[in-house]
């Protein structure tokens, strides 16, 4: 390697890399994972990073666990399990900071026991319908849910990979290890503290970014009519507090109660068991609202196709003035006898059709939303009977008899994570495996639901911390800035916790454990005093990475789909730095003392 003075060339190469990096999300609306991917072609090109390095983040178990979780929360969101979840445990808060209170709890409960990083994966999908229904922008609520979970990682031994790495690399130098909770008499005040900075500070630092929720303008308004199932959860509650009323592209048009029509539906409303509600909107809002809990569709033709449910799709066709079944209702047309195909959503010119599905005369130029089997796609994309086929990018229809086997699943996972009986990526591997085996979701839901240049972002992002790590740039400056210290084991402490939280905001936190381990612990040699303090305040501040997108990976996967900017991890990240810092590092001498 050529050198210039004790620093190689490659040093400074990979980190003008990163400089630059950081300049370009900070600077730029280019999305995250061109920058990060560019970084790491200059960096393998420039032949820092060798192919194997450069690429070696994408096959981290971080990363493919990340992966891998998506298809088990498509399965979980296919069966209605996380819309049951979102409505039991988060409820519909009025305010956002109720909703960041709600939310951030159960996350940093869940991340104690069950990894940080696959918590995040599994909730996105969550707050981001959370979000449309609620009409809160995604920046006030993905923000809050990446920094709890790695606030709630902070509470135990397992609850991220960082405090495991420094246990194992203790173990490996012939120190005792820690127990599970050893770390809890620390992480858990810090975690509290970083709940409060975020209720009050997000009211004023949190940003009010515009994102796409996925409901797009569409000038055809379909009709579609939806069942209250019997002792569901809508039952006995109000259209408001049952969250119907605002429905995102979505109007209640009417309830059909027996032979009683309410054309003018009050928000009070109650409603009661087999209530047919009759909605209005657009195509994307009308396939999600199959997945609130509680409601179905109101024909029980779809429990009549041949084929099952997951294995089939959300169509479009236009009834050409030559289709058979003209001037006929869909009902005395037998549509999914004729098509095995069923109809439930019908748009006209743009107008709202009256009636229930069933009693709905079709005419030409009709656009019917069908649930059916892929197949129906092709073999009447060219039929007489319709101007026009054409098969919906939406995941397919809901698997609601398969929710009792999906949440099983996702217990078992857990549980089996929980008590280290296998590794998170071994038990995401078999959870995805059995929602696919049970049909909870289908093969192309799966693989749609996969964030690809999310993953491409996280694994690029491995290889920019790489670089820094292995040209020696990240333990150069690290011994520099810990020169000051002399021979004060307090201020070693400090010195240590903020060089790694500032390694860490840079390289992702695995590596900065990983570069600052040997110098914390040669300085407690030093300084002939614990290592329990040094090691204790190393796990605290390489997982506290709250002030960039790349300083832990639940800030990557958050930073695109919440609209954010560089500026808004530095705003609200560096004051939670700040004070897990100070909390840390006066509160750990007083419980391991030097």
């Amino acid at each position: 390697m050529e050198r210039s003075g004790s620093v190689s060339t490659e040093a400074w190469i990979a980190s003008g890399v990163v400089v630059l990096v950081l300049v370009l999300l900070a600077r730029t609306r280019l999305a995250p994972y061109l920058i990060l991917m560019g970084g790491l072609t200059i960096l393998l090109v420039s032949g820092v990073l060798s192919p194997r390095a450069a690429l070696a983040g994408f096959s981290n178990d971080g990363l493919i666990t990340v992966g891998v979780l998506f298809v088990v929360a498509a399965g979980l969101r296919q069966t209605g399990v996380l819309a049951a979840l979102v409505q039991r445990a988060l409820g519909r808060p009025r305010t956002v900071l109720r909703a960041q209170a709600r939310l951030a709890l159960p996350v940093i409960a869940g991340s104690a026991f069950l990894n940080n990083t696959p918590v995040v994966a599994m909730l996105m999908p969550v707050v981001m319908d959370w979000c449309k229904a609620t009409h809160i922008a995604p920046s006030k609520l993905l923000l809050p849910l990446s920094y709890t979970a790695i606030l709630g990682g902070l509470c135990t031994m397992i609850g991220t990979s960082t405090n495991l790495v420094v246990n194992g690399m203790l173990v490996a130098t012939g120190k005792p290890g820690m127990a599970l909770f050893d770390i809890t008499w620390v992480g858990l005040p810090c975690a509290l503290a970083g709940m409060v900075y975020l209720l009050l500070a997000g009211r004023y630092w949190l940003p009010d970014h515009t994102v796409d929720l996925g409901v797009p303008a569409d000038p055809r308004e379909y009709t579609a009519e939806m069942i209250v199932t019997p002792k569901g959860p809508l039952v006995g509650k109000s259209i408001e507090d049952a969250g119907l009323r605002h429905l995102p592209g979505l109007f209640l048009m009417e309830i059909h109660r027996g032979d009683l029509l309410l054309p003018m539906v009050d928000p009070a409303e109650r409603m009661e068991a087999n209530d047919q509600l009759v909605f209005v909107g657009v195509v994307d809002s009308v396939v999600d609202l199959q997945r609130i809990p509680g409601l179905q569709l109101a024909t029980r033709q779809v429990f009549k196709l041949d084929s099952h449910r997951a294995q089939r799709c959300f169509a479009e066709a236009v009834v050409s003035p030559t289709c058979p079944l003209i001037a006929q209702t869909v009902r005395e047309g037998r549509f999914r006898t004729r098509y095995n195909a069923v109809v439930i959503a019908v748009s006209r010119n743009g107008e709202r059709v009256p009636g229930r599905i069933g009693d709905i005369v079709l005419r030409a130029g009709d656009a019917l939303l069908l649930e059916t089997h892929p197949s129906f796609v092709e073999h009447h994309r060219n039929s007489s009977d319709f101007f026009l086929v054409s098969r919906l990018d939406a995941a397919g229809p809901p698997t609601t008899r398969q929710a009792p086997i999906a949440s099983a699943i996702l217990v078992a996972m857990v549980a089996v994570a929980a008590l280290g009986l296998l590794s998170m990526l071994q038990a995401a591997f078999l959870a995805a495996a059995a929602m696919l085996l049970t049909r909870c979701c289908s093969e192309e839901t799966a693989r749609r639901s996969i964030d690809w240049p999310l993953l491409l972002a996280i694994g690029a992002s491995f290889g920019l911390g790489r670089a820094l790590e292995e040209t020696g740039a990240a333990g150069i400056t690290a011994r520099l800035l810990l020169s000051p210290a002399g021979n004060n084991p307090w201020l070693a402490l400090i010195l240590i916790y903020g060089v790694t939280m500032g390694v860490s905001e840079l390289v992702t936190n695995n590596a900065a454990a990983i570069i600052m381990f040997p110098i914390a612990m040669a300085t407690a040699a030093a300084l002939h005093v614990s290592h329990q303090p040094f090691a204790i305040a190393l796990m605290i501040a390489a997982s506290a990475a709250f002030a960039t997108p790349l300083g832990y990976q639940t800030n990557l996967m958050v930073y695109g789909p919440g609209g954010y900017r560089f500026g808004d991890f530095l705003r609200m990240g560096i004051p939670l730095n700040l004070l897990l810092w100070a909390i840390t590092c006066t509160l750990t001498p007083l419980v391991w003392p030097f």
